[in-house]
């Protein structure tokens, strides 16, 4: 019984080491093709891992790039609007300047128009009182024969005549001015008059320059008869 029970103990380790072997080196061979095929199939999925990671980096890399290229054309636009602004506010600066000018000459011409209007206005005037003038000298001296004349140091010269009866061309003179005050003042008077001062400040005090002349006439007149 020990030797049967031995021999079948020593079989069973026979069959236990073979089986052990056998399923080992099974085992092994099965292991080692599962290692290459992971080993092939890991490659394989860093292969293409590798290659898409590197297409991922070439495509960060471009929208890199767009992004940089995006960021220039937004300052270039920022820019191009920073200058339009100065340029449409030159352009409103400009157009309120020549707004400024163009009212600044109308008011220059309505101005000028107005002056124009009162110079003409004064020259109608005056030609109307040297026209009115004229005619009281020439009714002056065609009437009442005198004569006025202008002379030297802003005198004014009266010359009256048909005064003396005996002589009618005899000429009888007087001469006057306006003083510093702005007063008449009488400078000469040919023949003398002893009432010349009292014709001179009334003359002064009513500003009655025909009263005056009128005067100096009757004067002339009444000393012809002397």
């Amino acid at each position: 019984a020990e030797d049967e029970v031995t021999l079948f103990e020593r079989d069973m380790k026979e069959f236990w080491i073979q089986f052990k072997f056998s399923y080992g080196t099974e085992q092994n061979n099965q292991t080692s093709a599962l290692r290459d095929l992971c080993k092939e199939t890991l490659e394989a999925l860093a292969e293409k891992w590798s290659k898409k990671l590197k297409e991922e980096d070439v495509m960060i890399d471009k929208i890199h790039e767009y992004n940089n290229e995006i960021l220039q054309q937004s300052k270039y636009i920022a820019e191009k609007e920073e200058q339009l602004t100065e340029i449409r506010s030159k352009l409103n600066q400009e157009q309120e300047q020549q707004k400024n000018l163009t009212d600044s000459i109308e008011e220059v011409k309505q101005e000028l128009m107005k002056k124009m209007e009162i110079k003409s206005s004064k020259n109608k005037a005056a030609k109307e009182k040297l026209e009115q003038v004229s005619k009281i000298k020439t009714l002056f001296k065609d009437h009442l024969a005198l004569e006025m004349r202008r002379i030297p140091d802003e005198q004014l010269q009266f010359i009256f005549r048909h005064i003396d009866h005996k002589d009618p061309d005899k000429p009888y003179v007087c001469t006057l001015s306006i003083n510093e005050q702005g007063d008449y003042e009488v400078n000469s008077c040919t023949p003398p008059l002893d009432c010349i001062a009292e014709l001179q400040l009334k003359l002064r005090e009513t500003n009655n320059f025909s009263a005056f002349v009128a005067n100096i006439r009757k004067a002339f007149t009444a000393l012809s008869y002397k």
